[in-house]
């Protein structure tokens, strides 16, 4: 008898989430939904709430009590979100208020224009637009 190896199911991914861990879930869920206008998709319960970003991303918010990791002081993520126009976005997050917000920068070797600020927690946002096609 031959043995086979398994293959990659052929059905396509359903949902992709990247988690990110927070001592004050409702605090977190209010910055996602109110500053960054992310709607709720998905409502675990207390234990995460799941957002969309864009059609094919969605970032979910865990109360580090309930979740599989827990919060840490070092936050070696940084959460990125690609715009059409970054200007019109940088306007409105200086308006509200958040923490370590930079000046707006040009990577060119990467081409991209971008800002990055602090979530309510300390998570890093970076918001860019491409410079260049293919960027």
């Amino acid at each position: 008898m031959t043995e086979t190896t398994p293959q990659r199911p052929a059905a396509p991914n359903e949902l992709a989430i990247t988690f990110l861990y927070y001592k004050d879930l409702a605090r977190a869920e209010a910055f996602y939904r109110d500053v960054m206008g992310f709607p709720l998709v998905i409502d675990q319960q207390g234990l995460a709430k799941i957002m969309r970003v864009c059609d094919d991303a969605h970032i979910g918010l865990v109360d580090e009590a309930h979740g599989m990791h827990k919060w840490a002081e070092t936050r070696p993520v940084q959460f990125c979100i690609r715009v059409p126009d970054v200007d019109e976005w940088y306007a409105y997050i200086a308006s509200q208020g958040v923490e370590n917000l930079s000046e707006m920068f040009v990577n060119d070797a990467i081409g991209i224009r971008a800002f990055v600020f602090d979530d309510p927690e300390g998570y890093q946002v970076e918001i860019q637009t491409a410079t260049r096609e293919g960027a």
